[in-house]
């Protein structure tokens, strides 16, 4: 039982849907402010290829690789944000489009890149710490799993703490006074102007916190494959990350949380029928646009769960307080 849930495959799958779950939350951070930016897969890329090329060429230490190429994610996010202010949406999206292929073109005529050919030889997350636990005197065999299993268990387990980490504090922002700036520009940016909120600064906090996080799942996604090239972060991969959101829904964090889940297991869940996944997929994506194009999962529907739970939680108390009564009685 243990060996089948350690499967060293269905830990990898795992692994993809959690850095597919940060991408999912990348998009969500900029469509809170009502923009529609299809340059996370850029800002990806760079994430992915500072955490590289600082590990392997400069032996930098993980951490600082993958918090660097977060880092200055998030600075391209501010630089591109502030030029493309003014547009909206479909002329915002084809200038971060636009943005996301000039990386991609200049990561594959870059000789220092390595170009086309990518980058092998990343250090890998669950090798370095299983060489940490190692020199502590702690062996795979030691708990009880084979040596794959406990680099691929390892991954899996960093990138869940910082999915956990993230939705926190996304959903404590969301909270805070920030994100109501953040629904208020996206409700009517003029009235939320007009209310004295600085919409510009908000805006651009907004783009660069996304560009940050989409920053972050390149560099662990480079520290998870240990190989990278320019075709990892096209077009199609920044298409996938807005149909996580399409289809999951944009309102809540929730709903990119779970399209990234959904749609990354859909193929191995489908791989019996892979000649037609891809006709399936689509279909589910015309089928989402027809019948709820706000996304699976939103605000009246998480409201509607609520009620049920509570009216269902107050009628089992109002069942055991007459229970009480009859006893009395």
């Amino acid at each position: 039982m243990i060996d089948t849930i350690l499967n060293p495959y269905y830990l990898q799958i795992f692994s993809f849907i959690l850095i597919n779950i940060i991408l999912g939350i990348s998009i969500y951070i900029t469509l809170a402010t009502g923009q529609l930016s299809l340059g996370n897969a850029g800002f990806m890329a760079i994430g992915a290829y500072t955490s590289a090329i600082l590990t392997i060429k400069f032996s930098a230490p993980m951490p600082v690789g993958i918090v660097s190429g977060a880092i200055l994610a998030g600075i391209a996010g501010v630089l591109v944000g502030i030029p493309t202010l003014r547009l909206k949406g479909v002329y915002l999206a084809i200038a971060t489009l636009g943005f996301g292929e000039v990386v991609r073109v200049l990561l594959n005529n870059w000789e220092y890149t390595n170009g086309a050919s990518g980058l092998p030889g990343i250090p890998q997350i669950g090798r370095e710490i299983a060489g940490l636990l190692k020199g502590l005197g702690i062996t795979a065999k030691d708990l009880g799993l084979k040596a794959n299993q406990l680099t691929n268990l390892i991954i899996v387990l960093v990138l869940l703490v910082i999915v956990v980490f993230l939705v926190w504090f996304f959903v404590r922002q969301s909270q805070s006074r920030v994100g109501r700036a953040y629904s208020s520009i996206c409700a009517d940016e003029d009235a939320a102007e007009a209310m004295g909120i600085y919409t510009t600064y908000y805006k651009i906090l907004a783009f660069s916190q996304g560009a940050f996080v989409a920053g972050l799942a390149g560099a662990l996604y480079a520290h998870t494959t240990t190989f990278i090239n320019p075709a990892d972060f096209s077009y199609h991969r920044a298409v996938e990350i807005l149909i996580f959101a399409v289809f999951g829904g944009s309102e809540v964090i929730i709903g990119p949380i779970f399209g990234a889940a959904f749609l990354t297991s859909l193929p191995e869940v489908l791989r019996s029928a892979s000649d037609y996944r891809l006709l399936i997929y689509g279909a589910l994506i015309v089928l989402m646009m027809a019948v709820r194009p706000q996304g699976l999962i939103d605000v009246q529907l998480i409201r509607w769960i609520k009620d049920k739970f509570s009216s269902s939680k107050s009628s089992s108390a109002n069942k055991g307080f007459n229970q009480d009564r009859k006893e009395e009685a």
